[in-house]
């Protein structure tokens, strides 16, 4: 707020930017446009420019809902474009709304606001991504042994990081939250970006789409078992994206070797919900069945990408992220690049010991890049941490959130 004229916090639904709102409102003594409030968003959609002319900071709750109040924004910034002048709220992403796109460019800058992480919930300041990059062997060196057990992960991945769902007192309450979520998100959000003509099929393909987490994205399956076209998949797929609930992980370093693949991963932006959708409990994932195995590893994936990938977004110098798949399969589920170019990479294990040949993606990715390569880790269940050889490690994956 002190360097930018208009501050925008995005991110889904309940997640938190209310009341981040509030407590900069409080700081600032300034006043809430809240546009979740029909009277108020009535009124603004008869005025914009009152709602936009008052002293600085302007506070504005769900702008998406007028998004006229964007063109009154631009007029006051003519006037007048210190920074801090106003700060927005939004749960559909800035450029899939009609009008938004070209409004305010070159004077809004975006801010994610993700659901909460495992070290917000525990209070403490998380830096393995900074730790890494700075020196990964010391990272390493430092890390506690872990006393995490896997039924501990299990139900941190079913809880997820949605603070509503995280206070309800018992899992089959936190059960009818997260199908109230996706309902509201599905017949509300989604209906405000586009009128679409199959809207009763959307929930069954947001489902198919959920059991694709931490998987190569495949819209064309997804759209074949509950009916759609592809196209009409396609434009679906768009929409669940624009109100953060699920989110493309693209292909990385696709320049780097002839054989790296362009396709993206599928990535629910809440490993909650993800569960939830996939009809998957802590007993279920528990088993020792092939299914639950298989389940809980895509689910796990989904986890600890969004945990370091929340991590990464409030560094000042990770500028890219991917996975990196090659065609004769070796895959490495993310890899984070810093504005140098350097780069450190990340594999998921959802096991409880890292045999040698587990490494040989990130040995792959690690000789394809050369100097560029810091460092390649493993996050699996285990208790240690160690370094295998040079540049690849092994970590539990609480030391994401271990201070």
């Amino acid at each position: 707020m002190t360097e930018e004229p208009v501050i925008l916090l995005q991110g889904p639904r309940t997640v938190g930017k209310s009341t981040l709102l509030r407590g900069l409102a409080a700081r600032a003594s300034g006043e809430i446009v809240d546009l979740d409030d029909l009277a108020t968003r009535d009124a603004a959609e008869r005025d914009p420019g009152l709602f936009a002319s008052g002293p600085s900071p302007v506070f504005v709750d769900e702008y998406q809902h007028v998004p006229a109040i964007l063109d009154a924004i631009k007029a006051e910034l003519n006037r007048d474009a210190r920074p801090g002048r106003f700060v927005l709220t939004g749960s559909a992403r800035h450029e899939a709304l009609p009008r938004a796109a070209q409004a305010l460019t070159g004077r809004l800058h975006r801010i994610p606001v993700f659901p909460l992480s495992q070290g917000e919930l525990m209070e403490v300041h998380e830096h393995l991504v900074d730790d890494l990059f700075t020196d990964p062997t010391a990272a390493v060196a430092v890390a506690t042994t872990s006393r995490t057990t896997r039924d501990e992960y299990i139900d941190r991945v079913v809880r997820g990081g949605l603070p509503a769902a995280l206070a309800r007192p018992s899992a089959a309450s936190r059960n009818r939250w997260f199908d109230d979520f996706v309902s509201l998100t599905l017949e509300r959000d989604v209906q405000e970006l586009a009128k679409i003509r199959q809207a009763a099929t959307m929930p069954a393909f947001l489902a198919r789409l959920a059991s694709q987490s931490g998987q190569i994205l495949n819209v064309t399956r997804a759209a074949s078992d509950v009916g759609l076209d592809e196209a009409t998949a396609r434009n679906y797929l768009r929409l669940l994206e624009a109100v953060f609930l699920l989110a493309r992980l693209p292909a990385w370093g696709v320049a780097l070797t002839a054989r790296a693949t362009k396709a993206p991963k599928l990535h629910l932006v809440d490993s909650g919900v993800a569960a939830r959708l996939m009809r998957l409990t802590p007993a279920k994932l528990a088993a020792r069945s092939a299914s639950a195995l298989t389940d809980f590893g895509h689910l796990l994936e989904t986890f600890v990408v969004g945990e370091l990938l929340k991590q990464a977004s409030w560094t000042e110098w990770v500028i890219d992220s991917g996975h990196w798949r090659t065609q004769d399969g070796d895959e490495v589920d993310l890899v984070l690049e810093r504005d140098d170019g350097m780069i450190v990479a990340f594999e998921v294990k959802a096991s409880g010991r890292v045999p040698g040949p587990d490494l040989a993606p990130l040995r792959k990715l690690r000789d394809s890049a050369g100097d560029r390569f810091l460092a390649g880790v493993a996050l699996y269940l285990g208790a240690r941490s160690y370094t295998y050889e040079d540049r690849l490690h092994v970590m539990p994956v609480d030391q994401i959130w271990t201070p």
